[in-house]
Order: structure tokens, then C-alpha cells, then sequence
């Protein structure tokens, strides 16, 4: 198998042609939408779900005229193919006007601006993660050109949604979130989407360096992998997809991704869909910042630069951690008293591969194996009628590596949406889920393996290495229920 082949790729959910806007009849009603988010354990595209959204005009040109003089931090990167990921530690930032960065992005930069030390033809710039409630604080009421409610969550606007604008190149390294799943609607240009199963955890190389709050990070340019350095990587299962305009695009819980701008200007905006699972996973997360802050701290308290996301604030002291992780535990609790039974995700310590379990809070926390796993949502859910048709359509396994291609996944005849035996892709067959499962069960004894093979100038163990280990997301899973467990006992 190719290094990070692409296996069954996303799920297209696609509307009928129609005619002018007027015409459109949206292919799913809230409810609808809701419950295909809710059971699709693979990523997927709705289509000719937004036509009448007052954001499908939002273009960085108009976005610039609202935002008229208003300074937003762009991050800088290079256009280049190292086989190091671009992490957001080791870009520049700038700040600018969305006016002056489509004067530079038109490459008519002047030598007085801010984007001056940087080459258009050598750099791209991202504003990423921008939070409405900031960057709109005093026009709210264009929260509600964002119609989150056509999905099923009334209610959700612009108020949970976040900005992305960048130029040709722009990315996000490969990373997974560990809150919630997400919705993505593409404004303006297309961008590049190489997702991946959680199932692939082991071969992504987690690290939590740099650290950012939900966010787990691969060691890996997946674009452009080290196979020596990462042998692993080959059996990651790669699926590509091109998100354009009006499209939006459902990201499954724990679902790796990195994104790349192929057009000149894209625009995109998000939201993080929150999930029973994700009491736990703050548990986890709390345990997480604590042991980062702690060890890195210790070792170079001056330079917590190098180590913390430019999206974390400042690292906060073992105090504060300590209040985080019990507000944390204490929030699950709460939780779990307005429920009868809450699901997670456990890690069998017999070195077995992730399986469902339940934690029953009425009877001490007492952790019991449940049946067949959900990876998407961490529940159990009844066997249904497949959910295909004229309006959910999967696209077809490609072969080829997609690093090189820049054009769009739809073929033009249908043709490229469904396999050759001719069966439409709802999610991976058994067969191949136990073949997955079996691959990952081994990897990290793989990985082991051949870490001890290793030249004596190699065997140094670092901070970071030390932190890979304990804060890998398997661990923290398991040191997580191990505290519920023993505050429930």
C-alpha cells in the first residue's frame, strides 16, 4: 500500500440540479440533516444546503468593507515542500487590513506595508481561527447571516462560528480536535481537504507539541511524508476531498485533517458541533495541559514560545491546571448525575485495540463492555436503512496520490460515485474495519520496535519525547477514567 493511500473517500450529500435560487428546495430538513450528521462515521459534503444563506456573499472583498480598517493577525508561511510540518511556532505573524492583504495577495504590495518582508511569490498568509464574536463584537447582527439551524442546531449562528481567509498555499497542519465534530461551508475558492480515520492515530505519530488546547498534532507532512522517519505513515488511509464554494463539509469526531487553500483567496467558515463524548475528552485535556506546563516549563521557563501555540494566550501555572482538571472531573460528574448512562470511549489496558464500553454512574462507575463501536460519536445505534440515495452520494476510492493533484473530486458522468463492484459507500465493511482495527492494535509495538534500533548518537531522550508518551491520547484516556474511577469509588 502507498504511503497514506486513500481509501473509501468522503461521502458526497448532494441536492438535484435546480434551477435560480428561488427554485431550490433544500434536499433535508433540519431534522434530517441532524440525524445523517449524528450516524455518518465517515466525512461528507452537503450540497445546495446554503443557497439562501446571506454568508454565501461573503467574499474577502466584501468582508473587507465591513471590516474597513480593522488590524487582524495573518499568519505567515512558505511556499515549500519540506517534509517538516509547518507549525504555527515556527510561522511569522503580521498585522493587517483584509484591504492591504488583497493588494498584497494581488502582488501590488508596496514597500511600506506590513506584508513588505514577504515575497508573494514565496509566502502565504492565513487569518485563521477567528472568532466572530471578536472580530464582529460591534455588528452582531451579522451573526445571523450564519444559518447553522438548516442542520439541525437551533439556534447556532455566526455567535459559534469562526473565520478562515487565506491565500494560495495556506494550511493547517495535519491535526485532530479533540472536541465535538465540525462543520465546514466554504465561502470563497476551493480548498484541499486529507482526512483520516481515528483509527489511524498510531501510524499519524500524535504529538502535543506544540501545545493548543483540543488539538493533537502529527509529526507528519502528509502532503509530503518522511517514510524513513515514519514508516508507520503507510498504512494511514487517506481520504481527499476538494471543498468549493456553497458546499459544507461535516468532519466526524476525532477525524484527522489538514487543509490547504488552492485557490488565490479562499474563505471559510466553521463550527464545532459539541458531543456527549466531549465530558471526558476535557478530562483528558485537563490531565494534557498539566503535564505539558509542568515538564516543558521545568525545562526552559524563558522559552515557552517554542512549545506553545500562538493560540494559547500564555502557559498557565500547575494552580491554574490544577483548578482546570478538577472543574473538568467536577463538570463530568454533573453530567453524568442528569443521565442515566454515559457512553465513552475506553482504551483496553490488556493492549487490545479502542472497543465501546459504558460507564454506569448508578452503579460506582462500574466500566462494562458494551457491543459493536461507533468511532464518530461514541454511541451504540440500532443497524438502519442506508441512508443513500439521489441526495447522499459517496465518492468513489482513488488510487493515485493526491499531493499532486489540484483540480476537483467530481467526476462529470456520476460515474466516480460508486465503487467498481458498483455498491455505494456507507461505511467501511466489516471485513476491513477488523482489518484497520488489527493494524492499529500493533502499530505502537511496531513503532517500538523500531525505535530500538536506534545509533547511540540517537538514544538521547528528550523532553518531547517524554511528552509523546505520556500525553499520547491513548494514555490520557485511560488515566482519565482511572480518575473517574477512583473518585467514584
Amino acid at each position: 500500500m502507498a504511503a497514506g493511500s486513500e481509501a473509501t473517500t468522503p461521502v458526497i450529500v448532494a441536492a438535484g440540479a435546480g434551477g435560480e435560487e428561488g427554485e431550490h428546495v433544500k434536499p433535508f430538513k433540519p431534522e434530517k440533516a441532524k440525524e445523517i450528521i449524528m450516524s455518518l462515521q465517515q466525512p461528507a459534503i452537503f450540497c445546495n444546503m446554503v443557497f439562501d444563506w446571506p454568508a454565501r456573499h461573503w467574499n474577502a472583498k466584501y468582508l473587507a468593507q465591513v471590516l474597513h480598517g480593522k488590524q487582524i493577525r495573518f499568519r505567515m508561511g512558505m511556499k515549500s515542500m519540506s517534509t517538516v510540518p509547518q507549525f504555527e511556532t515556527t510561522c511569522n505573524y503580521v498585522e493587517a487590513t483584509l484591504e492591504e492583504f488583497l493588494t498584497w495577495n494581488c502582488d501590488q504590495s508596496s514597500i511600506s506595508g506590513p506584508f513588505r518582508d514577504y515575497d508573494h511569490s514565496k509566502f502565504w498568509a492565513y487569518a485563521d481561527y477567528k472568532y466572530f464574536v471578536s472580530l464582529f463584537e460591534d455588528k452582531t447582527d451579522l451573526f445571523q447571516d450564519v444559518k447553522w439551524s438548516d442542520f439541525g442546531f437551533p439556534g447556532r449562528n455566526g455567535q459559534e462560528s469562526t473565520l478562515w481567509i487565506g491565500s494560495l498555499g495556506a494550511h493547517t497542519p495535519c491535526h485532530l480536535d479533540s472536541y465535538g465534530c465540525n462543520l465546514v461551508f466554504q465561502v470563497q475558492g476551493r480548498k484541499r481537504w486529507h482526512l483520516f480515520p481515528p483509527e489511524d492515530t498510531p501510524f499519524l505519530y500524535p504529538t502535543r507539541i506544540p501545545y493548543e488546547e483540543s488539538s493533537v498534532f502529527s509529526k507528519i507532512n502528509v502532503v509530503n511524508p518522511d517514510l524513513k522517519r515514519f514508516p508507520q505513515f503507510r498504512k494511514a488511509q487517506r481520504h481527499a476531498v476538494t471543498l468549493s464554494p456553497g458546499q459544507v463539509l461535516f468532519v466526524p469526531r476525532h477525524w484527522w485533517h489538514y487543509v490547504e487553500s488552492i485557490d488565490p483567496v479562499t474563505v471559510s467558515i466553521n463550527s464545532w458541533i459539541e458531543l456527549e463524548e466531549d465530558h471526558l475528552a476535557r478530562v483528558e485535556e485537563a490531565i494534557t495541559r498539566m503535564l505539558v506546563c509542568a515538564l516543558k516549563t521545568a525545562e526552559n521557563p524563558q522559552n515557552t514560545r517554542a512549545w506553545l501555540n500562538p493560540t494559547e494566550v500564555e502557559e498557565t501555572s500547575h494552580a491554574v491546571n490544577c483548578c482546570y482538571l478538577n472543574a473538568a472531573v467536577s463538570a463530568f460528574f454533573d453530567r453524568c448525575r442528569t443521565s442515566e448512562v454515559v457512553e465513552i470511549q475506553a482504551l483496553r489496558t490488556d493492549g487490545e485495540h479502542m472497543k465501546k464500553e459504558e460507564l454506569n454512574v448508578c452503579n460506582h462507575m462500574e466500566v462494562g463492555q458494551t457491543g459493536s463501536q461507533n468511532l464518530t460519536t461514541g454511541t451504540d445505534k440500532p443497524e438502519a436503512a442506508s441512508p443513500f440515495g439521489p441526495d447522499l452520494v459517496p465518492v468513489a476510492q482513488r488510487s493515485e496520490e493526491p499531493p499532486s493533484e489540484r483540480g476537483g473530486i467530481f467526476g462529470s458522468d456520476g460515474k466516480d460515485f460508486v465503487d467498481k463492484d458498483g455498491e455505494h459507500f456507507g461505511k467501511l465493511h466489516c471485513a476491513k474495519r477488523q482489518q484497520i482495527m488489527s493494524n492499529s492494535e500493533n502499530a505502537i509495538e511496531e513503532q517500538i520496535a523500531s525505535n530500538t534500533t536506534t545509533t547511540p548518537s540517537q538514544t538521547f531522550i528528550s523532553t518531547d519525547d517524554l511528552l509523546d508518551c505520556l500525553v499520547n491520547p491513548q494514555v490520557t484516556r485511560i488515566v482519565a477514567q482511572l480518575l473517574i474511577q477512583g473518585r467514584s469509588l
